[in-house]
């Protein structure tokens, strides 16, 4: 364990060994390498004069030994993207860090591995953030401690698009070298990415409460890592499949913001239905669906099975854009086709497989058609805007709360998903 003190005496005369010290070890600037620091001066009582020349005369005495566990981030992101010790010496030579420090590469190689030990012990406090910060074995500032914590659990948008919505298990661990080929990132950190997303998915899945607290309490993560890695639990939790071919344009960011509205608004956590019973078996507020709601959205099913809804429900669209759509005359004549797409994804979501179809019946019934029709994104916010809130207008529709609670949702889910 490194140490930091100075010593000094009473000025009387005192002895030091003339020239004394350590070589230099670390390649980097001051608080980026790992070695302990030497002493700068040994001393001698002058009781040691006897022990020969070397030794001179000095009115002071100092004594120092570094104590602060020192981190290199370029080190450490080679030790986090998999590569080994030989790999991660070749990537720093290429870099030119011998050039600008006059290092040999034996040294190159005995830094590189030392900052690998470090990080291997590291790595077990790191699986439970909190113990990382009243630890006491390693020195580490609050701000390093935050970076080593942020950047272990921040993962690549290319493989977790491979993982998203699958279960986080044994099968699909075993897929990992397929997708460390197909992404062109090493194993060792898709292990550790994959082994992160189980992680935080087992420690907060049954919890209640807010999922992104749940996450940035127990992991420590940034507001916004933590808002991904609640995207990546509730995908996982409710399986919705991503890996289609024709999803394959939508990336994680989309998933992650539709994911957020529907931690919003579509589960029990939403409306705050939390149990007043301690042992209550109710399902995880910000994990699960609420199916009581899933349940209810069959009402809507009024909207298109009603012929005279219907019809008054396409009138009242048509003359509010009129004029103000550039693809009226293709809204118009498919408006009846694109309502039912829409009602009718609702009213199948109380069964599992329709509940992990979502995105598929979403591209299908609905951003397809559009983009077939070449529809502009600004046409497309239009029409769903007053597609939805001319419901209000439809007399002898009783469930308003309900359609604007599926249909908030919605609307922002497909403005994310349409890239025209």
């Amino acid at each position: 364990m490194r140490a930091a003190m100075l010593l000094s005496t009473t000025p009387s005369r005192k002895w030091s060994f003339a020239g004394s010290g350590c070589p230099e070890r670390n390649l980097r600037t001051p608080g980026s390498g790992s070695a302990a620091a030497c002493p700068a001066r040994a001393v001698l009582a002058p009781a040691l004069c006897q022990l020969g020349p070397g030794l001179a005369m000095t009115s002071e005495l100092d004594i120092f030994v570094g104590n602060t566990t020192l981190i290199d981030e370029d080190v450490y992101r080679l030790w986090l993207d998999g590569y080994s010790v030989n790999d991660a010496v070749a990537l720093r030579v290429r870099s030119g860090i011998l050039e600008q420090t006059g290092a040999t590469a034996g040294v190159l190689q005995s830094d590189t591995m030392d900052h690998y030990r470090t990080f291997h012990m590291l790595e077990r406090l790191l699986h439970a953030p909190p113990k990382l910060l009243h630890q006491l074995i390693f020195q580490i500032p609050p701000s390093r401690q935050a970076l080593l914590i942020e950047r272990y659990y921040t993962f690549d948008e290319a493989f977790v698009r491979e993982v998203l919505g699958k279960k986080l298990s044994k099968g699909t661990k075993k897929d990992l070298d397929d997708i460390s080929t197909k992404t062109g990132i090493t194993l060792k950190s898709c292990r550790r990415q994959f082994d992160n997303f189980k992680r935080v998915f087992k420690v907060v899945e049954e919890m209640r409460g807010s999922l992104v607290d749940n996450i940035q309490q127990h992991f420590l993560l940034s507001d916004r890592l933590a808002r991904d890695y609640a995207a990546i639990v509730f995908f996982a939790n409710n399986r919705f499949e991503t890996g289609k071919k024709k999803l394959q344009y939508l990336s994680f960011g989309d998933f992650a913001f539709c994911a957020e509205l529907m931690i919003q608004n579509w589960t029990l956590g939403a409306v705050g239905e939390a149990p007043t019973d301690p042992d209550s078996q109710m399902d995880d507020m910000d994990v699960d669906l609420d199916k009581e709601f899933l349940q209810d959205l069959k009402e809507l099913k009024v909207l298109v099975a009603d012929k005279d809804l219907l019809d008054l429900h396409k009138s009242l669209v048509c003359t509010a854009l009129r004029g103000k759509l550039g693809v009226f005359s293709e809204m118009e004549t498919n408006f009846k086709n694109l309502s039912r797409g829409l009602v009718n994804v609702a009213a199948k979501l109380t069964h599992n497989k329709d509940v992990r179809d979502l995105f598929v019946d979403l591209v299908e019934k609905f951003v397809e058609p559009c983009r077939s029709d070449h529809w502009p994104l600004s046409d497309v916010r239009l029409f769903l805007n007053q597609y939805s809130a001319s419901v209000h207008s439809l007399d002898g529709f009783r469930h308003q709360a309900l359609w604007d609670r599926y249909m908030g949702t919605l609307r922002g889910c497909l403005l994310r998903l349409y890239h025209d």
